[in-house]
């Protein structure tokens, strides 16, 4: 069996009892990196054998971890936080774990998204989740694809191109349209910026980005 398993954001209060009970018994916790997760381990006294896995050696160590997991064992799979696979390491292994037979159950848990979504005041009963835009090659055509979008837009960003994709976004969708900036989900500095396109870019120009950041993009008129 491999457990997906989302673990926190940001206060380390937000796991779920499940979720503690799956670390404790798995045979071994897959983490995307060993020092972040021991973190949150050590928090809750949990002390089960632990192994890297993450974008760098996930295409080398897929084929053994599946192997193990044939042979009975019950993983665990993290990622530094949040539901590992979404924007995180995590679809490579349960697709070849689905394709060999292995059951898979991921449990219902943190993601940054969600509560920046239902937060930002903005309609999410149609919403489509992009993650990080390419940074380089085909990034503004993906921002003139998404422009034409009609439901709400959620976009993950880091703090050193929020002000770069904000001017991109009000350039594209025009600088009216109404957005919610959401930084450091469930943490202590938790904080979110609403507004027009044009007011965000103003506040993080003369505010300098930090934290996570979970850009919400409001439907078009």
């Amino acid at each position: 069996m491999l457990y997906i398993v989302p673990t926190p954001v940001g206060n380390l209060e937000d796991i779920t009892l499940r979720a503690l009970r799956v670390l404790k018994e798995a045979d071994l916790i897959l983490a995307e990196d060993t020092r972040t997760s021991s973190v949150l381990l050590k928090h809750y006294d949990i002390h089960r054998p632990l192994q890297s896995y993450h974008k760098f050696n996930e295409h080398k160590a897929v084929d053994a971890l599946v192997e193990r997991l044939k042979g009975g064992e019950t993983m665990a799979l993290v990622s530094d936080a949040g539901t590992p696979g979404i924007s995180d390491p995590g679809f490579l292994l349960a697709r070849e774990c689905v394709r060999a037979g292995v059951e898979v159950q991921c449990l219902p848990g943190a993601t940054a998204f969600v509560p920046a979504l239902v937060a930002s005041g903005l309609p999410c009963d149609k919403f489509v989740f992009e993650g990080f835009l390419p940074q380089k090659k085909g990034r503004m055509t993906r921002l003139q694809q998404l422009g034409a979008e009609d439901r709400t837009i959620v976009l993950y960003e880091s703090p050193y191109r929020v002000v770069k994709t904000l001017e991109q976004l009000a350039e594209v969708m025009g600088p009216d349209r109404q957005v919610a900036v959401c930084r450091e989900i469930s943490k202590v500095h938790e904080q979110t910026v609403r507004g027009t396109l044009s007011e965000a870019l103003a506040h993080f120009r003369e505010h300098a980005p930090k934290g996570e950041f979970v850009i919400i993009i409001g439907q078009k008129n």
